[in-house]
């Protein structure tokens, strides 16, 4: 099991002052993404954040009468309000949470510009690592898979201590040389899974919108639950280049040498088409969606997007 403090006591250098580390740039640094990952948490434990995770029930059932030792955190204080009664939320199934989380590995993912501290992959790996770390630490169970056009590898979630090293060993592998194919990926995952899950989608989501909708679909037929984390370089974001560029397909796309002021407004509509096309997606099928910048703090922006979910849980 993860140790209590996120901190190993063997990096008490690092423990006495952990904040100064939690610069991006600073972070890309360090190689050890264990460590990498427990300073990360740490920022988000020390920021007095509640965790949206543990003990998470799947589904609402029904309400019953309260009696005296049930746990009034189950209290509906709006039926209350209504009606001067207490009753108790009941679900159909009250458990510590099942996470997934599946890290992009493709080509893409390796891009890194002049104005981010890492890659895309890295940054991903960090937020998987942070998340995995999180929950473990809280006896949850975690599980990984990573994909490109398929599934490359997946490890089944556990609460098994020993899954902690599982997962970091698996995510510090490189990315290949392929597409993504989030259809095929997400398809299999639906068949894979036995049980409802909280399943983490970490990449750039450089693929159909159409083909992306259909998995999504199928993933919540099966009645799991799917946060989509886009992780973008701000090159990607914002289009800085301004001289005659070459620019390279990372995925089989060919190269293309163009002028990039001509090229600026139509790309930055297109970009802002696609990530609004995708955060209405996940409104419509009543997903979470989170963009990340590769340039932002990773504590950060991690910590806010948990609290925003915790708060939105309660």
């Amino acid at each position: 099991m993860p140790p209590k403090d996120p901190i190993n006591p063997s990096d008490e250098a690092l423990a006495k002052d952990y904040r100064r580390y939690l610069d991006p740039r600073t972070l890309a640094k360090i190689a050890n993404l264990d460590l990498r990952a427990r300073l990360v948490v740490e920022g988000y434990i020390s920021g007095m954040h509640r965790s949206p995770y543990r003990g998470y029930s799947i589904e609402f059932a029904q309400h019953r009468h309260y009696v005296q030792g049930d746990d009034i955190r189950h209290i509906d204080w709006k039926v209350f309000a209504r009606t001067n009664k207490y009753y108790i939320k009941q679900y159909e199934e009250e458990t510590n949470l099942v996470c997934l989380l599946g890290v992009d590995c493709s080509e893409s993912m390796a891009f890194r510009s002049s104005e981010a501290p890492m890659s895309k992959h890295d940054y991903a790996v960090s937020i998987a690592a942070a998340l995995s770390y999180l929950a473990l630490r809280q006896q949850d169970s975690v599980g990984l898979a990573t994909f490109d056009d398929g599934i490359t590898r997946f490890i089944r979630p556990t609460n098994n201590p020993a899954q902690w090293k599982v997962v970091i060993h698996e995510l510090e592998g490189s990315t290949g040389p392929s597409k993504t194919s989030l259809r095929k990926v997400l398809d299999e995952l639906s068949e894979r899974l036995k049980r409802r899950t909280l399943i983490v989608l970490i990449s750039d989501f450089f693929d159909d919108l159409e083909n992306i909708r259909q998995g999504l679909r199928y993933l919540r037929y099966h009645r799991n639950e799917v946060i989509l984390c886009q992780v973008l370089d701000p090159a990607e974001l914002e289009f800085p280049l301004k001289g005659p560029t070459l620019f390279r397909g990372m995925e089989k796309l060919g190269t293309l040498l163009a002028e990039p002021r001509t090229l600026r407004e139509r790309y930055l509509e297109e970009m802002q088409r696609f990530t609004a096309q995708l955060r209405r997606l996940c409104r419509e099928l009543k997903l979470d969606y989170v963009l990340f910048n590769t340039r932002d703090p990773l504590d950060v922006a991690l910590s806010t997007y948990l609290a925003t979910r915790g708060a939105t849980m309660r």
